[in-house]
Parts: structure tokens; sequence; C-alpha cells
């Protein structure tokens, strides 16, 4: 793993990401947290024209710990270190605003995507709810070390554990875990539930993980929605291929429920909500794994 280090020179930040895999599994599912890093590079620091606690605005915070206690169960769980206002690992590996940037763009670059234009690329412009990041433009050469050193390792890995996973079991399940604002950005939306699961309506997973994960969160007294306002991310559609037996289903967990959104603190509910994810965990393990139905070996 590269290190994902200060460059100032100043000391070293954690590792891009962690892996914390059982020493038996018990079933063929991953937890993932790429949205909750919060160990955020000096460099960056000085070149937002917003402070630290206007950045952590994007972080879906503390999710991280809401699957910490799985591993010990024998489930595999994924953390992101930086944070996504930094890199962002849901999006294709080069959704980049040339507006952004000195320096041309590789022709590859996904320069006109809605996430894009929503200045919510790979490389935000950014924060969750709209505030500009920097203060000038970035050189091309930063936002392409950043994709090689942070976006590219942490790719390669978990697609590496899903493969050892589904070589394990014939079958992969990942369990991408976000947070939500309470509200949304518009008036005229509705209310949000306290779990919105997001299985890019019924592409990225089979009908019977998302039903197992509904009724399992509304039996212990959470209100939930599929794929509305939140379909699924870029992990969700590029790893779910239920065909050849990768399943992916995303999970947005309604901040209010766990947290203080204004003072961005755990609110008295979070040991409660994390003992739930257990639950989860436990619910999914015990699915049969032949209720899966047939699919074909993924490709070496």
């Amino acid at each position: 793993m590269t290190d994902f280090k200060d460059r100032t020179g100043e000391g070293e930040l954690p590792p891009p990401f962690d892996i914390f895999e059982p020493e038996v599994l018990r079933g063929p599912i991953i937890f993932n947290s790429p949205h909750s890093g919060s160990s955020y590079p000096p460099d960056f620091l000085s070149a937002s024209r917003i402070d630290r606690a206007s950045l952590a605005r994007s972080e879906d915070s503390f999710m991280d710990e809401m699957i910490a206690a799985l591993p010990a169960r024998g489930f595999p769980a994924v953390r992101v270190n930086f944070p996504r206002s930094y890199v962002d690992v849901n999006r294709e590996p080069y959704e980049l605003d040339p507006r952004m940037f000195n320096g041309r763009l590789p022709g590859f670059a996904n320069t006109r995507s809605m996430r894009v234009a929503g200045g919510l690329g790979t490389i935000p412009r950014v924060v969750g709810d709209g505030q500009e990041i920097y203060y000038d433009r970035l050189d091309v050469e930063e936002a392409l070390r950043r994709i090689e050193i942070l976006y590219k390792p942490y790719h390669r890995a978990f697609r590496r554990l899903i493969n050892n996973t589904q070589k394990t079991f014939g079958l992969a399940i990942v369990v991408d875990c976000h947070s939500m604002p309470s509200v949304g950005v518009t008036r005229d939306e509705p209310k949000r539930p306290d779990i919105v699961i997001g299985d890019r309506y019924g592409t990225s997973c089979a009908r019977l993980l998302s039903d197992v994960v509904e009724d399992t969160f509304q039996s212990i007294g959470y209100s939930v929605g599929r794929n509305k306002p939140y379909a699924g991310g870029f992990i969700t559609e590029h790893y779910g291929n239920p065909a050849s037996g990768l399943h992916t289903i995303q999970l947005e967990l309604n901040r209010a429920v766990y947290m203080d959104e204004r003072r961005r603190e755990r609110g008295p509910r979070f040991d409660q909500v994390a003992a739930d994810f257990v639950k989860l965990a436990d619910a999914l393990a015990d699915i049969p794994l032949d209720g899966f139905g047939p699919f074909q070996a993924a490709a070496e």
C-alpha cells in the first residue's frame, strides 16, 4: 500500500485506507466505508479557501466506526482515511472538471458527467453544501498524482478482496456504507427515511439482498426507502454484477439518527445503531448462498 504522506515534511498521515480481514470468514459479505475519511493533508488545507470544519461537511462522519465491530464477527471491513473532498473513490477514476486545472486533461477523462457538472468529480470542486474548495486552479499533474497514489491503490486492493471472497464462497456481497443529511437540498423533497437502500433499481444485486436489508432494519424500528434520493454511486454500479456472482448494495444512513449534524458529534443512539449494523451482518450471513441463484463465475 502506498503511504499517504504529509508532503510538508512535518510527519505522516495514516495509510490511505485500511482493510480489516478476520481470521475466519463467516460469509461472503464485505462492509465498505469510502467517505468517512478525516485525515487532511496540510497542503490541501493550505490550498482550501474554506476551513476544515466546512470541508468536513462532505464526510460520512463515523460510518467507519459504525462497522468497526464487524471484523471480530467474521466480516471484512474497509475504510478510506483520506477525505472525499480530496479524492473521491466513489467516482470513475477520471471524472474531472477542466475548469479546475491548469494544463490539459488526458483525452480519456470524463469531463461531462452530471457529477462533474455539480462540482463533485473524482477531485471535487465543492463540498456537499456547494462551497468552493480551492483558492486557485490546481495543476493537472496534482490531480493525476492523487489518482495514482490514492484512488488506484484503493480500488486494486478492494477488487482483490472481492475476488478472494468470491473464490472462497462462489459469490461476494459488498455493503457500501454512507450517511446522508437529514434534510434535502430543496423544500420539495419528502422527509428522508432513516435508511435509504441503493441497488441501482435492482441491477446491482439480487432482490433477495435488498429485501433482507429492508426487512432487518424495519423489524428493529427504522424507516426504509429504496433508491430515492440515492440509487448508488460508482462503487455500487461498478462492482455490482449479479450475473457473475457480485452483489453490491449501498446504504445511506440518516445522520440525524446517530449524530448531531450541527456539532458533528456522535449522538445518544450511536452505540445502538452500531449494534444494529451487527444485526444486519448476522442477518445477511444467514441467507443461504443458493438463494442468490445461478451465475457465471467471474473471469480471473
